[in-house]
């Protein structure tokens, strides 16, 4: 609960307290220091009290502030969670409807790729090197995605798959 650094100055004014408290309580029974050093003695053992008063009490409302924070993190984290496991799921169903699409136009397995490829945004380079074909091939597989699909190309490709989630 308490740092190192804390606790270290909260000894040290509770030894300076406690010394100034002995120091005073025997200049009141010796009865010959002045009005003035009594003074001084008793505000620097309050003042001494005092901060180890409010080095505690601001400890304790840091820890109660830590605790309010970490349970504010712990509901983000749970609501996060949640909303990624919404996000998977409603992502699963959105594939499973671009693959049905993709099945309506009668597309290969290699069109299916190329078009799922595009969809991510990947180059005709990209996706050459990752099927490890020539980019021309990857290029013309794509013009056949488009010609069957009924679109003109890559944007208005992608356009129509993610049309309706711009509303």
């Amino acid at each position: 609960m308490f740092q190192t650094k804390e606790l270290l100055i909260i000894a040290f004014l509770l030894i300076v307290g406690v010394l100034h408290t002995y120091g005073f309580s025997l200049d009141l029974r010796a009865n010959d220091r002045s009005i003035l050093h009594l003074s001084v003695d008793a505000l620097v053992v309050l003042i001494s009290f005092a901060g180890v008063g409010y080095l505690m009490w601001e400890n304790q409302r840091k820890h109660r502030e830590i605790e309010t924070l970490n349970s504010q993190l712990r509901h983000s984290h749970t609501r996060i969670s949640d909303l990624h496991q919404k996000l998977q799921q409603a992502g699963k169903g959105y594939l499973q409807l671009i693959h049905q699409q993709l099945d309506e136009w009668e597309l290969s397995p290699t069109e299916k790729e190329i078009a799922l490829l595009l969809l991510k945004g990947l180059s005709f380079e990209e996706i050459a090197s990752i099927r490890n074909t020539k980019e021309k091939t990857v290029r013309q597989q794509a013009i056949s995605v488009y010609r069957k699909s009924g679109l003109n190309g890559r944007h208005e490709f992608a356009g129509w798959f993610f049309e309706d989630f711009l509303g």
